[in-house]
């Protein structure tokens, strides 16, 4: 029966109602208190039940009062109809296909090709189910049979959950489900005072469940109140879907402590059982369906090549937007720290960036017009700017932290020219900015503050003799000429090769004589330093020179290493030397070294470590190309 065949008004039938369920409540003798706990409701409910100019009550709200006042529902409920103005009182929320997907809140990874980047024109990257998946759809399909479940999905920030979640309960979206998503006026008040209003097949949406369970005043109420909504048969089916940070799962299921304090205690039953963990990466199976997803989703093989060795493929898609927002939107400062670090990293620059290089590269980046903003403190708040992270645990510039590397005990210092060799703290551009930096700074030159900074603040050969080829090719040739000359104060082999490419060109040697000529010079240098007593620069003189498999430097660095200590690495260093005779192999194992030394003689060594046999030959020429070595070399 309609309201027009009653000939009530919607206010009329809301009066009535209420009329009626202050009938009841007197002749319960009850008070409003007392009937919220026996029809299971909140205070808040029942007064709003009962309070002129409130909202209609929900048809649970109004059975449950039914039930405990004896009072006919299928009249209140025909009052609670004509009161809605017909409408059937399924409880909040709205059918799950009204909903797009980044209102529930999943991350943003990017927008239509050719769009106007606008919320409507973001876009979802092709999905890759993982084990996760699997689990949370058996959920779903209980609950599609009629049984209500709940299901909080835990994991790290970016790792995928809200997605998963998304994706899940697209099934039900075909069943007409609804979807309730509480957040106003804050999460955690709106699903306490209209959970006990919601219906059958619908999802209760409760991303970030910190926001609702670990609420200080209410979070163990919410929890109370998701339970009862399981436990109620006249409600099914209905679907609790949730997420959590680690860190929330373990803080929300800890045991009580020594003092009995236990302010989590609904929230840890509510848990119990109702979890299922996501892992932070990709492994290999689901990296090859990803890589086969990506054939026709821009997005998608975007993020693999960043994150294919790591296997952070959700971090990825969900941190770069923000990456990109960060640059773009960032202080003047910070954008020039970024745009150094960009113009290093595609320039030659290894993954670490030393900071004293980057505050000083950074100064010409900075527009004239925004020069003022450069006051004393001004890279120590840029720095700070970038450190923040965004979605995925990632910072546009973030500082790496120092480790030791752990070798056994008396084995050399490493050699290498990666972060350990460089002094001081270093940096590391976010990969996404990196790749975008290659792109829209590939055609420019860097300003004269960069080459400055790297002529100044950088002493690894291999960077610097990469950024003077680096100048060369922007015709910088001053700079390239300075660079070239520090990289050989600094034993760079390719920058010592310069010389003896200009001595030996004359003579027709190929670059390949040429080169092992260079690689003898190192050898020669190392020997010298080690004279000297300098005991630091000829094991990486000697490492430059086994790069190129000199039989000399291969002999040399073993007994520098078997001196040291290091019992482990000289063998394999005599056996690479050996190969460079007929029948040197098969002197191991049986063979000391001492006794290989002896065979090694006419390539380059006799027994004492002394240069002897071809070496001398080829070395009347070095001396000749050696005048632009550095002083004291």
């Amino acid at each position: 029966m309609n309201s027009k065949r009653t000939g009530r008004t919607p206010e009329s039938a809301l009066a009535e109602l209420r009329r009626r369920l202050e009938a009841g409540l007197v002749s319960a003798r009850l008070n409003k208190s007392q009937l919220a706990g026996l029809a299971g409701l909140s205070r808040g409910t029942v007064q709003e039940a009962f309070k002129a100019g409130a909202r209609v009550p929900s048809t649970f709200t109004v059975a449950a009062l039914a039930r405990v006042l004896k009072l006919s529902a299928a009249e209140l409920q025909e009052l609670r109809r004509d009161a809605a103005g017909g409408v059937s009182g399924e409880g909040p929320g709205r059918p799950i296909g009204q909903w797009e997907p980044h209102a529930l809140e999943v991350h943003p990874a990017g927008h239509a090709p050719g769009g106007s980047r606008s919320v409507e024109q973001r876009v979802l990257p092709g999905y890759v189910r993982r084990e996760h998946d699997r689990l949370l759809a058996e959920v779903v399909r209980e609950a599609e049979q009629g049984r209500s479940r709940m299901v909080v999905l835990v994991g790290e920030s970016s790792t995928g959950k809200t997605r998963a979640c998304w994706e899940a309960v697209q099934p039900l979206a075909e069943k007409g489900w609804r979807l309730w998503h509480p957040f106003d006026p804050t999460r955690a008040k709106a699903a306490l005072e209209e959970l006990q209003d919601v219906g059958p097949r619908t999802v209760v949406w409760l991303n970030e469940a910190q926001h609702y369970f670990g609420d200080r005043l209410v979070g163990e109420q919410v929890a109370a109140a998701v339970h009862a909504l399981l436990i109620e048969p006249e409600r099914a089916p209905v679907l609790v879907l949730g997420t959590l940070w680690h860190q929330y799962f373990t803080q929300y299921t800890a045991l009580p402590g020594a003092d009995g304090a236990d302010p989590h205690s609904r929230v840890r039953e509510l848990l119990s059982e109702r979890t299922v963990s996501v892992p932070e990466a990709f492994n290999a199976s689901e990296l090859a369906v990803a890589s086969s997803l990506a054939r026709g989703d821009v997005l998608l093989a975007d993020a693999l090549t960043r994150a294919r060795a790591d296997g952070r493929l959700c971090q990825d898609l969900a941190g770069a937007p923000m990456l990109l927002k960060r640059y773009e939107n960032g202080s003047p400062a910070a954008r020039a720290l970024l745009e150094a670090a960009m113009d290093a990293r595609r320039l030659g620059f290894g993954l670490h960036i030393p900071q004293a290089f980057l505050t000083d590269a950074a100064l010409d980046y900075v527009h004239d017009s925004d020069s003022d903003q450069l006051i004393d403190d001004w890279a120590e708040k840029a720095y700070a700017e970038l450190a923040t992270k965004v979605h995925g645990k990632r910072a546009p510039l973030a500082r790496v932290p120092p480790r030791q590397q752990q070798r056994p005990p008396g084995s050399p210092a490493p050699t290498g020219n990666g972060a350990s060799r460089i002094q001081g703290p270093v940096f590391r551009l976010a990969d996404y900015l990196e790749q975008h930096g290659r792109s829209v700074l590939r055609h420019r030159c860097p300003p004269a503050s960069f080459w400055h900074a790297t002529l100044q603040d950088i002493t690894q050969p291999d960077v610097l003799d990469t950024l003077a080829r680096a100048a060369e090719r922007y015709h910088r040739l001053q700079w390239a000429h300075h660079l070239h000359h520090r990289a050989s104060h600094h034993y760079s082999r390719s920058a010592l090769v310069q010389p003896v490419r200009m001595h030996e060109e004359a003579r027709g040697l190929s670059a390949a004589e040429t080169f092992r000529l260079a690689t003898n010079l190192l050898v020669r240098l190392a020997l010298m330093r080690e004279k000297a007593g300098d005991h630091n620069t000829p094991e990486s003189l000697h490492q430059q020179a086994n790069e190129d498999n000199s039989p000399g430097a291969l002999v040399r660095l073993a007994l520098m290493r078997e001196k040291a200590g290091d019992h482990n690495s000289p063998e394999s260093l005599y056996r690479r030397a050996a190969d460079f005779g007929n029948d040197f192999p098969q002197l191991f194992p049986d063979h000391p070294p001492s006794r290989m030394l002896h065979r090694l003689w006419p390539y380059g060594l006799d027994p004492d470590g002394t240069p002897t046999g071809p070496w001398s030959a080829e070395s009347e020429a070095l001396p000749q190309a050696s005048s632009s070595l550095p002083t004291g070399a």
